[in-house]
């Protein structure tokens, strides 16, 4: 379960060098609970990757000199944790699978796209992103408890191999 203020503590950035686009859609988050960021193209936006933590990032696929799928294909290496959405107009066969394929991306949305699907997308989006993160770090503690058995095993031969009844119990002899 997510915390009450999950949101709260969230990044977005729209990425689109189209200044009439780019305004659309942060005033369409304007209502969420999280901070929404723009870039007017892939460089700035990546200056505001390198000094901010961004948690979603929405790039449009058509932009002077770098296409969105390589600049987000740039992000998938800079920073792997960040899930990535394109949003574009042109939106090809092709073009979704390069995305998909150079850039990870999370999901392909076309334009124009109903505010409420952006934004159902951006909340599945942050939910994945926490889902991400929680597993990663079981899978740490778990990697952590693993080695500490081990070494326990180690030292006390046998000290894991507990007997117990049908319903968990420990059984002592």
């Amino acid at each position: 379960m997510l915390p009450e203020n999950f949101f709260c503590m969230k990044k977005i950035l729209f990425v689109d060098d189209e200044p009439n686009i780019l305004s659309a859609l942060t005033r369409s988050q304007r209502n969420e609970p999280y901070e929404v960021l723009s870039a007017s193209c892939p460089e700035e936006a990546l200056e505001i990757l390198a000094r901010e933590s961004v948690d979603v990032v929405i790039s449009d696929e058509q932009m002077p000199g770098m296409p969105g799928s390589e600049f987000l294909a740039m992000v998938a290496r800079l920073y792997p944790e960040t899930i990535r959405i394109i949003l574009t107009g042109e939106g090809s066969l092709n073009s979704a699978i390069r995305s998909i394929n150079e850039g990870s991306i999370y999901r392909f949305l076309r334009k124009p796209c109903h505010t409420i699907d952006l934004t159902l997308t951006i909340h599945q989006a942050l939910e994945h992103r926490e889902l991400v993160v929680m597993s990663q770090k079981l899978l740490k503690e778990n990697k952590q408890q693993s080695i500490i058995l081990q070494n326990l095993e180690k030292e006390h031969p046998g000290i894991l191999n507990l007997k117990k009844d049908d319903d968990g119990t420990l059984l002592l002899d």
